[in-house]
């Protein structure tokens, strides 16, 4: 990817967040709280012990000293022992209730441990940046939020274009729709192109936005016969993943594609089964407006952040690390995820 870049860092207290800004587009969200289990994140490196043999699944499954255990594909001929010590590395993070998956390093000696944490978010947004400042406070939280907002969109519409776009991950795949509303004046098969070309670009941005991979399949403006252009359009659109995988176009204009999973998929760290928000996600929603409000209103001798006793629990520490202007007022009156901000507390 190429472009102007922006990129924001909002170190807050319960989560860091970071988002990158291309071209006025977010191509990036990370996020990590403070409970994630750091052996778990990707590229942190373990001390690990093999628990179970799974030939089935040609593949291992070790202790990493927390949380699940983690899986270990075998590598050609590669061959392991239960209780075995090894060392390994994270190249894909825990998600739809499976464990992380690991790539072996090395022997390894010692009770299952960290060895090294994983980049930090700040590491990895210079890394995708390509290194420069990083934005924080004010315009951090604004930024991080509008990429939350528009990683959880299923539609896109490009009305310049005349290009709608759904997205949709299922259990199985990821679905890309790519419409296209014909104009006068202009080549059929050079606006099918061009309506091809966008979406795929768009598609490849939002699917790096919400930490997606798997199995893709996008149906192309057009048939058969703009096969040759779509599969150019999607090479390009994807030329950023190096592991992305291509299948031929089929006659009814369908585009098959693989990309590796890596990253826990947004969606997971933020809602619970059913789409709805967790409490965890509530509550640093709320956490972040209590920030946002101290840092816009400097002249309050105290602001209030009023939400459920259960909510309240929970809010009232990462309150107490903001300073003594933060204040939590727990209102039995208050439904859950309904918490509000409230101005000086006279």
């Amino acid at each position: 990817m190429s472009g102007e870049i922006e990129v924001f860092l909002d170190e807050a207290p319960g989560e860091t967040r970071g988002a990158v800004l291309r071209d006025g587009r977010y191509t990036h969200l990370l996020i990590h709280r403070d409970g994630d289990l750091p052996q778990h994140r990707l590229g942190a490196r373990s001390v690990g012990r093999v628990t179970e043999i799974n030939p089935g699944l040609r593949g291992a499954f070790v202790d990493l000293g927390a949380g699940a255990p983690a899986f270990l594909p075998f590598h050609r001929n590669e061959r392991l022992t239960q209780g075995e010590r090894l060392e390994a590395t994270v190249v894909a993070e825990p998600r739809a209730g499976k464990g992380a998956v690991l790539r072996r390093l090395g022997p390894g000696e010692g009770a299952p441990r960290l060895l090294e944490a994983a980049p930090s978010i700040a590491a990895q947004l210079r890394d995708l940046a390509g290194g420069g400042g990083l934005t924080t406070g004010l315009a951090a939280i604004d930024a991080v939020t509008e990429a939350e907002e528009e990683a959880l969109a299923s539609r896109h519409v490009f009305n310049s274009h005349g290009v709608d776009l759904a997205i949709e991950r299922t259990r199985a795949l990821i679905a890309v729709d790519i419409d296209h509303t014909a104009g006068t004046g202009r080549d059929p098969k050079q606006a099918r192109a061009a309506a091809n070309r966008l979406g795929l670009n768009q598609a490849a941005r939002l699917i790096s936005l919400r930490n997606w991979g798997g199995l893709i399949v996008v149906d192309l403006v057009g048939d058969a016969e703009d096969a040759a252009a779509g599969d150019k359009a999607a090479r390009a659109a994807f030329f950023h993943e190096p592991q992305a995988v291509f299948g031929p176009i089929s006659r009814f204009g369908l585009l098959q594609m693989s990309l590796p999973w890596r990253r826990t998929p947004i969606e997971e760290i933020l809602f619970e089964a059913g789409r709805r928000p967790s409490v965890q996600t509530e509550v640093l929603a709320l956490a972040r407006a209590l920030r946002r409000r101290l840092l816009s209103d400097t002249r309050s001798a105290r602001v209030v952040a009023r939400c459920a006793p259960d909510e309240a629990a929970l809010l009232g520490p990462l309150a107490a690390r903001m300073g003594p202007r933060a204040s939590v007022r727990a209102d039995a009156d208050v439904r859950r995820g309904c918490g509000r901000i409230e101005g000086p507390d006279r």
